[in-house]
């Protein structure tokens, strides 16, 4: 499955053959997008606003742009700008279906992969449902000190009102410019957002954009919070795994820092690991990412996670507290 998401990336690079002849297919998903939109802002589709500002934080591209790494990086600044924010999702991958509160100690299957990353890596309060505005209820409800609410993922989710929309992108952009799935576009670019943040080259469009860059910290952890300097791993034999959308994206930063694994798997994005098996050689020593050892850690407790460092513009943490200053519920 990681292969066949792989050569369809690919294939949305380039106006190629195989984006052509799904070419058809985007018009059809462009129409339904377009009505649903329409819906919305006919007020046959209601948009439920919560008492508090919330930010959106999301894409228009599908496979992956790096979103809860700048969720995470949004509510770490709301925090020292003297905000009480908490988070909410759908909680993409988890086997429940209801609203819950996603508490530090829970599971990936409970709770999903990227919110219990953030729960355990923000310190503030994380709700899950599959109505983003039912998850915001009732984290007020238990939570009422809070003040903004940030929702990771969701710029689509046209259910959730929201104040300030923050568009990322990864180094490939819009791609070939195309809707799914003849191109990697959810929706047609540009459209109206708040602000944009890239990897790449700037996507254009009107909205302020702000570039971003990627690195590993300099050292992994394990389960029980040990660190291990990165280098102190070069010349060791690991075995590299990545269940995200662009596995080949870790690996290309663990080369960046010097490690060269001796084996790399990559798996479809939220794999949750319950039929995976260790490899056969147990000199490997497991090397993932953040969002995998949540899962991991479980059943393989010394396997090491690497954290993602963002470097983002400062300017755009300006533009930010100048959209929110704009808003009627200033930080207490």
């Amino acid at each position: 499955m990681a292969d066949h998401a792989a050569r369809l990336r690919q294939a949305w690079r380039r106006r190629g053959p195989l984006a052509m002849a799904l070419w058809p297919l985007s018009l059809l998903y462009g129409t339904l997008t377009a009505l649903r939109r329409a819906l919305y802002r006919a007020r046959l589709l209601r948009s439920e606003r919560l008492p508090v500002p919330v930010i959106v934080v999301g894409n228009v591209i599908a496979g992956g742009a790096g979103k809860t790494p700048v969720t995470l990086a949004v509510v770490r600044h709301l925090r020292a700008a003297g905000w009480r924010p908490g988070v909410i999702s759908r909680g993409y991958g988890r086997a429940t279906g209801d609203c819950r509160e996603v508490l530090p100690t829970a599971s990936a299957a409970e709770a999903g992969d990227e919110p219990l990353l953030i729960a355990r890596a923000a310190g503030v309060p994380v709700f899950v449902a599959r109505r983003r505005a039912d998850a915001g209820r009732a984290l007020l409800v238990a939570h009422p000190a809070t003040d903004i609410i940030v929702c990771d993922d969701g710029l689509q989710h046209l259910a959730l009102a929201r104040d300030v929309e923050v568009c990322v992108f990864n180094d490939e952009g819009v791609g070939n410019g195309w809707l799914l799935p003849a191109g990697p576009l959810r929706e047609p670019w540009p459209r109206a957002v708040d602000l944009v943040l890239h990897a790449g080259p700037a996507p254009g469009g009107p909205a302020p954009q702000f570039a971003l860059s990627r690195a590993l910290a300099d050292h992994a952890v394990d389960a029980a919070g040990r660190q291990v300097p990165l280098a102190q791993l070069q010349g060791e034999p690991l075995h590299a795994l990545a269940a995200i959308a662009r596995p080949q994206d870790f690996f290309a930063l663990l080369h960046a820092k010097g490690l060269r694994p001796a084996t790399e798997e990559a798996l479809p994005d939220h794999y949750d690991f319950s039929s995976w098996k260790c490899p056969p050689d147990k000199h490997l020593r497991l090397i993932c990412t953040e969002k995998d050892a949540v899962k991991l850690w479980p059943a393989h407790p010394d396997a090491l996670a690497v954290p993602l460092r963002l470097s983002i513009a400062p300017a755009f943490f300006g533009a930010l507290d100048a959209r929110l200053a704009s808003l009627s519920s200033p930080p207490h």
